[in-house]
């Protein structure tokens, strides 16, 4: 589980976030391309932009759901 006293600098602020659990699979910028995107080191991942729609809250679920480790919350 998402841990939000962990948080990824990069998240912009909202329910969705990626914490410092996170491997850099790229699994949710694939699957939330409009909301996440990969550090500059492209170490981990963080979401760029909260969802504005419900297409872009259902891919964020989706990427949350499929992470491997778990490093995506949704506090809302």
């Amino acid at each position: 589980m998402a841990d939000n006293e962990n948080k990824v600098a990069e998240n912009v602020p909202g329910p969705f976030y990626v914490d410092e659990g996170c491997i850099g699979c790229r699994l949710c910028t694939n699957d939330a391309p409009d909301n996440f995107r990969m550090t500059e080191d492209e170490s981990t991942a963080f979401v760029f932009k909260q969802p504005e729609n419900d297409s872009e809250t259902k891919d964020c679920e989706n990427a949350r759901d499929s992470c491997p480790v778990d490093a995506i919350g949704n506090d809302g």
